[in-house]
């Protein structure tokens, strides 16, 4: 019985090695982009001062508590681990465009260029979900193509779109897709 429950627990770790990174949570994602509508809903009137940089500052830190929380209860749940080496593959590869994000963002927020923040948002979150996404299911890359179609129409678009924007993108494509993933990749 001990030989079997260690040919097992091999089985699900090469899986996990040689496999994609299924533990991105659908219904995490879907929670995320409730929030994230909320956060859209919040910051519609104030037109990219200092309160809409809070409120999507603090959006993007409960997005990633979320998101860490409900990836580790469905890897659990799933008897993978959270942390393999598919994983941190899919976090290397997440983290370079969400860091010239944050760069990019102080850059634009302190030369006066705010109103092309929520663009280089979406662009370099799809950009970072398409990457990292190219080790996990294959609605994760699809997801990040979208986000960087909407960082494109953002960054041409009026400033009074911006909310709409954040909101499709980081509330609307969150949930569609959190949907596909919770229905086809076990939740």
């Amino acid at each position: 019985m001990e030989g079997a429950a260690d040919d097992l627990r091999f089985i699900r770790e090469t899986l996990a090695t040689a496999g994609s990174f299924t533990a991105v949570s659908g219904r995490g994602q879907m929670l995320v982009g409730a929030t994230a509508l909320a956060a859209a809903a919040l910051s519609k009137h104030m037109f990219l001062g200092s309160g809409w940089m809070k409120v999507w500052l603090a959006e993007a830190a409960l997005a990633i508590a979320i998101t860490v929380w409900a990836s580790e209860r469905k890897a659990r749940r799933l008897g993978v681990p959270l942390v393999s080496a598919v994983a941190r593959k899919f976090v290397l590869a997440l983290l370079p465009p969400l860091v010239a994000g944050a760069a990019l963002t102080v850059a634009l927020w302190f030369s006066g260029h705010r109103h092309l923040v929520p663009g280089v948002w979406l662009l370099l979150y799809g950009t970072a979900v398409v990457t990292g996404g190219s080790f996990s299911v294959r609605a994760v890359p699809l997801m990040g193509y979208c986000f960087m179609v909407l960082g494109c129409v953002a960054l041409a678009a009026p400033l009074g779109w911006a909310w709409l924007l954040l909101g499709a993108g980081f509330g609307v494509l969150h949930i569609i897709f959190g949907a596909v993933i919770a229905r086809k990749y076990g939740g």
